[in-house]
């Protein structure tokens, strides 16, 4: 099921999702909140990198939150150095893990100090990597999510496999990646999509309508995927 939530601009935009993304976060802690977790036992916050989920996440920041019980992750991430600027786990520490959520532990998709793929291996056998409780995805012009590329060698076992994490090759797009899978992302309880302008929103729309080869299509035409979109005229 699609949910749209529309606003005038990306003020609005982010400051409604930063309450739905937190009041979905204590939906998660629940009775547990205030009381000291186990990293396992927190609750999981999985964001994406980018230039539009900035303001959000800045935003996100400063909101009162039991930050010491919840652990962020990324959605994916490029294979490079956390000090790399195309690093999406440095974009958190730059805007989301600041202000109130320096309180937070945050769980990166990375280590370049071993082969890509020995990584996400490692990952997928890790039974402390749990699912996201909350999930907030982007979108690309062309309909990826995540970094589940169309165009990317492991673009049929991305949208198949039944492993939370893979690594991703795009033809498009810089650098290889580490992403949840598809079928990682359908089984967050609380999935949200932040886009903005006509264009995306007509990408979207036309993604709905019929189902095509791209990320954000599987996904949206899934009828157990509960997906609320927050979009912003500009």
């Amino acid at each position: 099921m699609i949910t749209f939530y529309e606003f005038d601009n990306e003020q609005f935009q982010s400051d409604a999702l930063a309450k739905a993304v937190g009041d979905a976060l204590n939906m998660s802690l629940g009775a547990q909140a205030g009381t000291p977790l186990d990293e396992a036992s927190r609750a999981m916050l999985a964001v994406s990198g980018g230039t539009s989920p900035r303001l959000f996440l800045q935003t996100l920041s400063t909101q009162s939150l039991d930050w010491a019980n919840i652990n962020v992750t990324l959605v994916d991430d490029r294979w490079v150095p956390e000090t790399d600027s195309d690093s999406n786990a440095r974009f958190a520490h730059e805007t989301l893990l600041q202000n109130a959520a320096q309180s937070a532990t945050f769980w990166p998709l990375v280590d370049t100090s071993q082969s890509l793929d020995a990584h996400v291996a490692a990952l997928n056998a890790d039974p402390a990597r749990k699912l996201p409780d909350v999930a907030v995805l982007g979108m690309g012009q062309e309909g990826h999510t995540a970094s589940i590329f169309a165009d990317s060698p492991e673009w049929s076992d991305a949208i198949t496999t039944t492993a939370r994490f893979i690594a991703v090759h795009p033809d498009s797009a810089q650098h290889a990646r580490v992403s949840m899978s598809l079928s990682a992302l359908k089984e967050v309880d609380h999935l949200f999509l932040l886009i903005a302008g006509t264009s995306k929103r007509d990408v979207l729309n036309a993604a709905i309508a019929t189902l095509q080869k791209n990320a954000i299509s599987q996904l949206a035409n899934n009828e157990d995927v509960k997906l609320d979109v927050y979009w912003s005229a500009t």
